[in-house]
């Protein structure tokens, strides 16, 4: 049954969201809120607003996104005052005053996303006590391998935790079997794919097409020559190290392997191209705005993370660029965008023989690759803002509805 929504006292129901800071791939989910003609919004930021550069722990590098993460929304900046701020450590947010300035807009429910941090954590408690319906979100999953102990001691906590949300957005299968474990019954699910903003990927793209091909050939790629491309920060969980050890020797001398980031590993990344100039191509952090010139940079991108990938959002930004991918079974987002022979594939973490294997059958023919970046292209908008957008409203409508109830 479709309900609509319905007011509550308020000439639109309101939707509160609470969240560290502004994450690229939220920002435009709340332009997207902001522009409905059926419910209000504001953005509670626990951690800072984005008014200035932040350090970056994986980047070791202070990073400020170039997009305008600060407009076309209504926010407001909740003071932290964690003796030691950041998104890095449980303790690293605290807001004594966040249960309050939420109540004080009158929400008729709040969005949380994650229970990492104090400040989050005790919000879902206080809510629930106080009948205010929570619209939960996370992206955990049970790839990453833990301890006997460590998965008891957290069964009984997150029993305990997960009774707050009236409800949960889980962003795919992994997610939601994560839940699942957890004690969440199935009736308090609702899917919301993760999203960017596909648009700002595809709004130019012949430009971006021929920005590509000119970054190419000044970086020495010949046109016919096969580009690999890893894009993220190089740290042991991502295994970029690992990845140019494994293509290093590749018998095809027309493939190539460009890597974009930054990070810790830069120091070993770095020793692997100078020793190999022919195969690999280096290039520093690159801010939002260059992102869709970057993917096309590639003919197919390479994920190998081998734990903590609860998603991988690399991967939705190539599909919107109609770039393939393959990916380890450790990353998330393989069950939902990853349809192996059609829109790339998946290999075991840790096994270079079968990312070997699975290159190999993905590469053999360039006609055949073309075709597999058209087929994730085509995903794409199944994870875009407005699908997102239309999960949110999907799950406020039904707490709503559980209230009038």
């Amino acid at each position: 049954m479709n309900h609509t929504i319905k007011p509550s006292g308020i000439a639109k129901p309101r939707l509160a969201f609470v969240v560290s800071h502004p994450i690229q791939y939220y920002v435009p989910l709340y332009h997207e809120l902001s522009r409905s003609d059926d419910l209000e919004i504001r953005v509670f930021f626990t951690c800072h607003d984005g008014r200035e550069a932040v350090w970056d722990s994986g980047f070791q590098q202070p990073v400020a996104w170039d997009l305008p993460l600060r407009e076309g929304y209504p926010f407001e900046a909740v003071t932290n005052t964690a003796r030691h701020p950041g998104t890095h450590h449980f303790w690293g947010v605290q807001n004594p005053d966040l249960l309050q300035r939420v109540l004080d807009w009158r929400p008729d429910a709040v969005h949380v996303s994650g229970y990492a941090f104090a400040s989050h954590l005790r919000l879902l408690r206080a809510l629930y006590h106080r009948g205010v319906p929570v619209l939960f979100r996370g992206d955990s999953h049970l790839l990453s391998p833990t301890p006997v102990w460590k998965r008891l001691a957290k069964t009984m906590l997150l029993r305990q935790i997960f009774r707050y949300p009236s409800v949960f957005l889980d962003v795919g299968l992994h997610n939601r079997q994560y839940y699942q474990r957890y004690g969440v019954d199935s009736s308090r699910l609702f899917h919301c794919p993760h999203s960017i903003d596909v648009e700002r990927f595809r709004a130019s793209t012949e430009r971006f097409e021929s920005e590509a091909r000119r970054w190419r050939g000044e970086l020495g790629i010949g046109a016919d020559d096969l580009v690999v491309l890893f894009v993220g920060k190089f740290e042991a969980k991502k295994q970029p190290v690992e990845l140019m050890r494994a293509l290093a020797q590749w018998p095809d001398p027309a493939l190539v392997c460009v890597l974009v980031g930054d990070g810790e590993l830069r120091p070993q990344v770095m020793e692997l191209a100078a020793r190999y100039p022919a195969r690999f191509r280096v290039i520093s952090f690159q801010n939002q705005a260059t992102m869709p010139v970057v993917y096309r940079l590639g003919d197919l991108l390479v994920l190998p993370s081998i734990r903590w990938e609860t998603w991988g959002l690399a991967v939705n930004e190539a599909f919107a660029c109609n770039r393939p991918a393959l990916v380890s079974d450790q990353v998330g987002c393989a069950p939902e965008l990853i349809r192996p022979g059609l829109t790339g594939q998946v290999f075991r973490a840790r096994d270079w023989q079968d990312f070997g294997d699975k290159l190999r059958s993905l590469t053999e023919s360039r006609d055949e690759l073309r075709a597999r970046g058209l087929a994730a292209g085509e995903l794409a908008p199944g994870f875009s803002t407005a699908a997102a957008a239309q999960a949110v409203r999907k799950a406020f409508r039904s707490v709503l509805v559980q209230r009038m109830d």
